[in-house]
Parts: structure tokens; C-alpha cells; sequence
């Protein structure tokens, strides 16, 4: 065989070496990245059970805009259920106990106590639901370096949103026992609009359950303000319909809310991508009453107030602005 022949099939052979060994390395790349993704979505996960089976305390700081507020936490959880005692340490001693989803707060109004009942609030650090399959249809999830936080290692996760009908996160996770220290709320320029963080934090072993009481003034006026009534109701309405949701959020509660002030129920729908939730409030408009309109954003949340037929459309949520216009221009009067 010629030397030039036998050249040219020596080229083509490098080149398929070449190919083959392009192709492995590629091969394993996308499995080291397929683990690396498995392993990141675990590490999500271990974050959202830590918050809720783990007892700590610590002071954690919420900053919002230009305003900023520290808070001490205490969770606790017994091994069947949890107790968590939240004190606002500046100005008037706001204080949020809650066991388990049933959430009560203290706060001081001139010479008395008020008293306010919650349901479903997730409080940081337990912001994670611990069934992410839905957060995962509408984010993409990346593994970021490490840092210290609360003189503690944590592994910063990026959970960024797949479109701009929600902010997206970054997380820091710590590394041993995988509880959230740090989150922070980005928009689409990257801007931060939303942090919490701790700078203290310490794991606890005491069950004794004597903390768990509000420390505010015994001599002061304790008044019950309950949250306003509300009823489950499921039922299709015959005055309006829902068309054309945001990609991604589906709705998750539907009650008629009983609401001081007014003579007739509203009607509260909220919809949730997994992690972001958005509430929409549709009530009749009263005789002499003039309509809302209009949008706005303050901090991290988003208003929208637009009326259809004889119906007042409010929507509100830490999302876009352009989330809540679709979810408000989703409802249909139905004549």
C-alpha cells in the first residue's frame, strides 16, 4: 500500500479516535450532570424536612426593601409534633407561636394585646414544601459554591425560575444538617428584592415546652381578633370562570370568606407553582361603592385590582406583576 494511502487512513483513524473519546467524555459528562442534578434536588429536600424535624434556635434577620427586622426563633419538635415561638427584637414585641399549621400572633396595640389566628403559613425556615415535584416542572435547580453564613458552612443552591412569572432564589443550605440558613428573592434584572438570614444559630435538645408562651405585659387588655371565617367551597359559580392561567401555577384552595366591613362573602382562590403562592379575592361590587384599580408592587409583592361585570378582581402575591395581571385577567364574568 502506498505511504500516502496508508497516511490517509491513519488521519481518518486519529479522527475516529478523536470522535469516539469526544463522544465518552460528552457521555459522561451529561451523568456526572444528571447525578449532580439528583444531588442538588436532594440536598432541596433534606432542607425542606430539616426546617420542620429538627429543634434550633437562633436570631435570623428579614430584610425587605429598606426595611429590616431581626428575629428570634425557637423550633422544637418532639418527635410527633412541632412548636416554634418567633419575637420580633425590634420595636413593639410582636411575637408568632405556632404548632404545627395553626399559627397565633401577639401584637401590642396601644393598651391592649391583640390576638390574631393563622392557618398554613410557612415561616422561615421551613419556606420549602417538602413535595418539590411541583417546583421542579417550573424551576431549574443549580449547585453554586459554599460559604459561611451564621458562622456556619452552607452550599449555595440557585433555583432559578423557568420564565418571568416568578422571582427566582438563591438558598444556602447548611452542609451538616442541611437546614436553610440564608434565602434570598432575585427579580429578572437580578435584583435582590427579599433576604432572610441567621446570624445566630444553635441546635437544641430541651423538650421542656415552658418557652413556648408569649413574654408580653400580663396587665395590658388581651383581645381575640380570629381570621375571618371561611368556608371550602369548591363549587363552579355560575356569575364568573377562570380562563388561561400562568404556565405553571394551579390552584390549591378555594373558600367563601365571611369579611367585616362587608355585607356579602368573598370568594378567596390560591394558586401556587410549588413555592410561590398567589391569592385572588372576587367578591361583588356593593351599591356606592366605588371599584379598584389599578397595580402596584411593594417589596416583594405584586397588587392587581380590575373589575369584570359587577365583580371586584383582587389578586396579591410574592410574585411578577405580570403574574398577577394574567391571573386577574384570567376570571370571566359570565352573564
Amino acid at each position: 500500500m502506498p505511504i500516502s494511502a496508508m497516511a490517509s487512513i491513519t488521519g481518518r483513524l486519529r479522527k475516529l479516535q478523536r470522535l469516539a473519546l469526544s463522544v465518552l467524555l460528552l457521555s459522561s459528562a451529561c451523568h456526572v450532570r444528571a447525578a449532580s442534578d439528583d444531588e442538588a434536588w436532594q440536598m432541596l429536600q433534606k432542607a425542606a424536612v430539616a426546617a420542620h424535624a429538627l429543634s434550633y434556635q437562633g436570631i435570623f434577620v428579614c430584610q425587605s426593601g429598606q426595611q429590616s427586622k431581626p428575629v428570634q426563633i425557637r423550633h422544637l419538635f418532639n418527635g410527633q409534633f412541632e412548636f416554634s415561638r418567633n419575637v420580633v427584637l425590634d420595636g413593639s414585641p410582636r411575637e408568632v407561636l405556632s404548632q404545627g399549621g395553626d399559627v397565633v400572633i401577639y401584637n401590642p396595640k396601644n393598651e391592649k394585646i391583640v390576638i390574631e389566628k393563622r392557618r398554613g403559613q410557612n415561616m422561615f425556615p421551613a419556606i420549602l414544601p417538602t413535595d418539590l415535584e411541583a417546583i421542579k416542572a417550573s424551576y431549574v435547580l443549580r449547585v453554586g459554591e459554599t460559604e459561611r453564613v451564621a458562622d456556619r458552612q452552607a452550599q449555595i443552591l440557585f433555583l432559578d425560575g423557568k420564565d418571568k412569572l416568578r422571582y427566582s432564589y438563591k438558598f444556602w443550605l447548611d452542609t451538616e444538617y442541611g437546614l436553610l440558613l440564608k434565602s434570598v428573592m432575585v427579580n429578572s434584572q437580578n435584583e435582590v428584592i427579599d433576604s432572610i438570614a441567621f446570624n445566630q444559630l444553635g441546635l437544641i435538645n430541651n423538650v421542656d415546652l415552658d418557652w413556648f408562651k408569649p413574654n408580653i405585659d400580663s396587665k395590658k387588655h388581651y383581645v381575640m381578633e380570629d381570621e375571618p371565617s371561611a368556608v371550602t367551597d369548591n363549587h363552579a359559580s355560575p356569575h364568573w370562570k377562570l380562563k388561561d392561567l400562568p404556565v405553571g401555577y394551579v390552584k390549591v384552595d378555594q373558600m367563601m370568606r365571611s369579611v367585616r366591613g362587608k355585607s356579602l362573602p368573598v370568594t378567596h382562590l390560591i394558586f401556587s407553582d410549588g413555592l410561590a403562592s398567589v391569592s385572588l379575592f372576587i367578591e361583588p361590587i356593593e351599591s356606592g361603592v366605588k371599584p379598584r384599580l389599578g397595580h402596584k408592587v411593594v417589596g416583594n409583592t405584586s397588587f392587581y385590582s380590575s373589575v369584570t361585570g359587577y365583580l371586584q378582581v383582587t389578586v396579591l402575591g410574592e410574585v411578577p406583576e405580570a403574574t398577577v395581571a394574567q391571573i386577574a385577567n384570567a376570571v370571566l364574568f359570565v352573564k
